[in-house]
């Protein structure tokens, strides 16, 4: 039986397989269908039956990373939705966070975004609880025919329903979810209490909707792959399929249907985790990764083989208050384009030439240089991409950076390195912000680098960042696509509970968190997995009194007591002091606060295999394939190119070279030693004079 692992892009739709039974591994892509993303991922999984010479019969499961939702809220195709509030609070998308992007320097020229639901489509429902859960005003029925009769007639297709203090008591929601399907059943319906029984009206709303938003997008294209897997198989079995999410684990294709929102940055976060298994195994346990694809890159942390995770993301400027891998992305990918400020100065992204017509090189009617076109003239990337498949045109970039360069009065090498050092930077500055910006030392963690962009600048980032250095895994294109076999089955449950931790109610708390537990255990098993499998984690967000955000720390294992909560609060001030280099322990007039509890349900699945890579049988060194010139300074130096596929292990490279493979390259510069490890990764690492 053969597992599988396909990650859709915007070229690219990326596939790994893996044989349970040998531990064989197969990688490849085929080209993506952006118009049905659907029919492309077929296409890959008849691609992998194919490198494993297998048949549609073999296939035990299929995991996917999809931007299908991602790429909804990027574009703004958000379209007639409609929210039901409480009423009185039916400007509450208006009033929103009242942030000003980039400082309020710029707000004189800033004009405030449309809100994802115009004013019309806004309605009020009569009924309150307070804080507690209590019934202040009663749920008003009438209201609730009305708001749903409106919204029909308005030609809405989705709706989100987020009452005031519905986290506390969701009866409200729920009646009104009854409402809307006996008035408008054809609509599809997200209430906050099922999304995010979290507080924060804004954030709780906002996720709601987007969950709504894209609720009819996902059902359709799940829709449309499990059809077209289950037409693959001859028995009639329906073969399991799993969708990634954005926290770090995968879910069964039916119950992400009822939780779209919880895909809206799948991609990145099986990148991020399968990056974190390859740098395990290699022996690493605090790496930050770096995913370099041709629009962009997203960076990460990950810390004793986990990534980290936030609350506080967003997509397209709809913040989604889910727990989500925690990337930072940039744009700063193979296809950036380099361009001139006003002032004069060079620029490099965020701005992308895409994959057409892409860049100058490419051939297809491009005319902006970007990353790609400096990287070909300076040597540092072959004439062709995809073993050849990809023909790159060196004179016409070397043209298109003339031009540019006779603009800053450069030659075209010049200006070419200028682009890699810009883009170096954007890229060293985006590892700064999840890594200096939140406490960590740069200088502890080795940099994994993957995509197909991803290990071009690498040598370069050591040098900036002092990292310890860079593990290139094999097949780095495919990263994201492996990563999907190696994810759980997760599930995230959390409750609000704010108070005092002088005032906290332990009965409480404990009941509480039971309560999440039973909820992520009943899912799991839905999935599958019995009570022996299942496996949860439980943690709490904690802040001291007055604070807007909090810290997010683990919960002791087993029945929850009094001194568990003192853990818990001394967790919180070890965790604040590592974040913000201070904490209030010891002192009584800083209180802490309790504000949400939390259970992660996690099913386990058996981990791919890692195979080992031979050593030399002679002893000998590797052999390159040809030398060319490549510019890593002022002038070119003779480089020696070598086939990734033909190195082993305990082979070393000294720089300048170049190592190439089928979907991505690594320049290896002068200074640089590239070693192979015994699972085929490639270890840049530093020597004494810097590169």
């Amino acid at each position: 039986m053969i597992r599988i692992g396909i990650d859709t892009g915007g070229t690219f739709t990326d596939v790994v397989a893996i044989e349970e039974t040998t531990g064989r591994l197969a990688a490849g892509k085929v080209p993506s269908t952006p118009a049905d993303p659907s029919r492309g991922f077929i296409a890959a999984v008849r691609k992998a039956l194919a490198l494993l010479e297998a048949t549609p019969d073999d296939i035990a499961v299929v995991s996917h990373g999809t931007t299908v939702a991602t790429n909804q809220l990027l574009q703004g195709k958000v379209d007639r939705l409609g929210f039901v509030t409480t009423a009185g609070f039916e400007h509450l998308l208006e009033i929103a966070r009242q942030s000003v992007p980039d400082g309020y320097g710029n707000s004189y020229f800033w004009v405030k975004p449309p809100r994802i639901v115009p004013a019309d489509l806004v309605c009020g429902v009569g009924g309150r609880f307070d804080a507690d859960g209590r019934e202040v005003r009663p749920f008003s029925t009438a209201d609730a025919k009305e708001a749903a009769r409106h919204l029909k007639a308005a030609g809405v297709r989705s709706i989100g329903v987020s009452f005031l203090h519905s986290y506390a008591n969701a009866e409200h929601e729920q009646a009104m979810r009854e409402v809307l399907e006996a008035e408008f059943p054809e609509a599809a319906v997200s209430i906050s209490s099922d999304v995010l029984p979290e507080y924060r009206e804004y954030e709780r709303s906002m996720t709601t909707l987007v969950d709504a938003a894209v609720k009819p997008t996902v059902a359709g294209y799940v829709g449309r792959i499990r059809e077209r897997l289950d037409a693959l198989q001859d028995n009639g079995r329906s073969v399991p399929f799993y969708v990634m999410k954005s926290n770090g684990g995968v879910l069964s294709a039916q119950e992400v249907v009822r939780q779209p929102v919880t895909t809206v940055l799948s991609g990145p976060a099986a990148g991020a985790l399968g990056a974190a298994l390859i740098s395990a195994h290699a022996g690493f346990d605090r790496i930050l990764t770096l995913d370099g694809g041709g629009t962009s890159t997203d960076v990460a942390v990950v810390l004793h083989g986990e990534p980290a995770v936030t609350t506080e993301g967003g997509v397209g400027g709809y913040p989604s208050k889910i727990p989500m891998i925690d990337v930072v992305t940039v744009g700063a990918g193979g296809g950036s384009v380099a361009w001139l400020s006003p002032e004069g100065t060079l620029k490099v992204g965020p701005r992308s030439a895409g994959a057409d017509p892409g860049p100058v090189c490419y051939g297809r009617g491009g005319t902006e240089v970007t990353v790609t076109d400096a990287h070909l003239v300076l040597g540092r990337i072959p004439d062709g991409l995809l073993g050849g498949e990809v023909p790159l045109d060196r004179d016409a970039a070397r043209a298109g950076l003339a031009g540019l360069g006779g603009k800053l009065g450069m030659s075209e090498q010049a200006v070419a390195a200028g682009i890699l050092e810009i883009s170096a930077w954007n890229q060293a500055n985006a590892l700064r912000q999840v890594t200096v910006k939140r406490g960590l030392d740069v200088r502890d963690f080795q940099l994994t680098a993957f995509g197909g962009s991803g290990a071009l600048l690498a040598c370069r980032l050591v040098d900036i960042l002092g990292v310890r250095g860079v593990l290139v895994p094999p097949d780095p294109g495919n990263v994201s696509a492996f990563g999907l076999l190696t994810v759980d089955v997760r599930n995230d449950y959390v409750q609000t509970y704010v108070r005092r931790h002088d005032r906290i109610d332990v009965a409480r708390v404990r009941t509480l968190l039971d309560a999440l537990r039973a909820s992520a255990a009943e899912a799991l098993r839905a999935e599958g997995f019995d009570a022996a499998q299942q496996v949860f984690k439980r943690s709490a967000d904690l802040r001291y009194f007055g604070q807007a955000y909090e810290v997010r720390v683990p919960v002791p294992d087993g029945d929850f007591a009094a001194d568990a909560a003192e853990k818990v609060v001394e967790a919180f001030h070890d965790a604040h002091q590592a974040v913000y280099g201070y904490s209030f322990r010891g002192d009584d007039r800083q209180a802490v606060e309790w504000v949400n509890l939390r259970v992660t349900g996690i099913g386990p699945i058996q981990r791919p295999r890692i195979a080992e890579v031979p050593a030399r049988p002679d002893g000998g060194s590797p052999i390159p394939v040809e030398t060319r010139k490549v510019w890593f300074g002022d002038e070119p130096v003779d480089a020696a190119i070598y086939d990734r596929r033909m190195l082993r292990r305990d082979d070393v490279i000294t720089g300048p070279a170049i190592v190439q493979e089928y979907g991505s390259t690594v320049p290896v510069h002068p200074g640089f030693l590239c070693a192979v490890d015994q699972w085929g990764n490639l270890l840049l690492t530093q020597r004494e004079q810097p590169c």
